[in-house]
């Protein structure tokens, strides 16, 4: 899987990835900011439209060819209908197990298994391809602090751009860095709206859920 055709929520959940520490790292939750990723992926390939609020699938059959993505277009068929905001947090760890074993597959994490107390088994996962990882948030941290004009960004890499500032990323806002960007995100985030009039109506709401998630 090359960096250029990493799914939205993969993308995210790599820079959310501390490259200096064993383990991911964001405000909200790795779980939240991926499951928003594969919503706003959705949306942007025509696949969930939005009915008075309701994240909605646009018909029985489509599929994306991306096992994460269809996983989780089949559980929005499979379940009564909830808002945008609810499928942040909705069994988003399902999402996230679905992400971590894809991107294990593609040779960017490497799964260890071990016994918790002995006896439970649990897999950790540990990153393989440091540099290519440090690329994509060097490069997500250039299209938010310039200098590429923000009419020069595609409108999917400032969708990731404003999930992962929506969820405060250290990776791509360290402390001292976290002021300052407030117009260039608006601008990013109006470009990223730019795909679609469902994601108009859609990504606010994901935003709002990744800023401030409940449950999960």
């Amino acid at each position: 899987m090359p960096n250029g055709s990493l799914s939205l929520p993969a993308r995210l959940y790599l820079l959310a990835w501390d490259t200096a520490r064993p383990e991911a790292t964001d405000a909200a939750g790795p779980h939240h900011l991926v499951r928003a990723g594969a919503l706003t992926d959705l949306v942007r390939r025509g696949l969930l439209t939005d009915e008075d609020g309701v994240a909605t699938p646009v018909d029985l059959d489509s599929r994306t060819g991306d096992a994460v993505l269809d996983g989780l277009l089949e559980l929005v068929r499979e379940s009564r209908p909830h808002r945008w905001r609810a499928w942040v947090t909705l069994r988003a760890r399902v999402t996230l197990d679905a992400v971590r074993e894809q991107l294990t597959a593609e040779g960017y994490l490497r799964a260890e298994k071990s016994r918790v107390l002995g006896v439970f088994p649990t897999v950790e996962y540990a990153l393989e391809h440091v540099a290519a990882v440090r690329a994509l948030q060097e490069e997500a941290r250039r299209f938010l602090q310039g200098p590429v004009p923000v009419e020069e960004v595609s409108d999917r890499d400032a969708a990731v751009v404003a999930l992962a500032a929506a969820a405060e990323l250290r990776t791509l806002l360290p402390g001292k860095d976290r002021t300052g960007h407030g117009q260039r995100l608006e601008e990013l985030t109006e470009r990223s709206l730019a795909a679609s009039p469902v994601l108009r109506r859609a990504l606010p709401e994901v935003l709002m859920a990744v800023s401030a998630p409940a449950g999960g």
